[in-house]
């Protein structure tokens, strides 16, 4: 069935979000994937533990908004390839702190100067006042 309004999806905002999304970290995932074999979920752990320093798996997943599941498996593959290390709780022996190795930190300060150099060519063709515009309506919709 076929409806004549004139509204097209290209104008619904989750539809243009998540194109908008997608093509911009596919573009980035081909430099980290391809630079140290990394998964999207891996880079968004391996970030969290570079920026905001050592934390539980639990945290890492309510602060990227990613499931349990699959920060679990990015930890193993991070920890398979000795850029990050896990810390047994002495007194909750259930718990775990990940942090990053000495690799995991050099990986990290390249991938992060590289992620900088990216994010300011892709928005190389806006105004400053676009970016800011653009930023503060994305944080809005994403509720940070």
């Amino acid at each position: 069935m076929q409806h004549s309004d004139e509204y097209d999806l290209r104008d619904f905002t989750p539809y243009l979000l998540n194109l908008a999304a997608e093509t911009s970290s596919l573009a980035f995932q081909k430099i980290y994937r391809a630079k140290y074999g990394m998964l999207r979920t891996e880079w968004r752990v391996l970030f969290h533990l570079g920026r905001y320093g050592p934390m539980r798996a639990k945290t890492i997943c309510d602060r990227a908004r990613v499931h349990k599941t699959k920060v679990s498996r990015a930890v193993a593959a991070l920890e398979a390839k000795r850029f990050l290390a896990r810390q047994q709780d002495d007194e909750d022996r259930r718990q775990e702190t990940l942090r990053l190795t000495k690799r995991g930190d050099a990986v990290f300060a390249d991938l992060y100067d590289t992620a900088r150099s990216f994010d300011a060519q892709m928005m190389a063709e806006f105004t400053p006042d676009e970016r800011r515009i653009l930023r503060h309506c994305l944080s809005k919709i994403a509720g940070v």
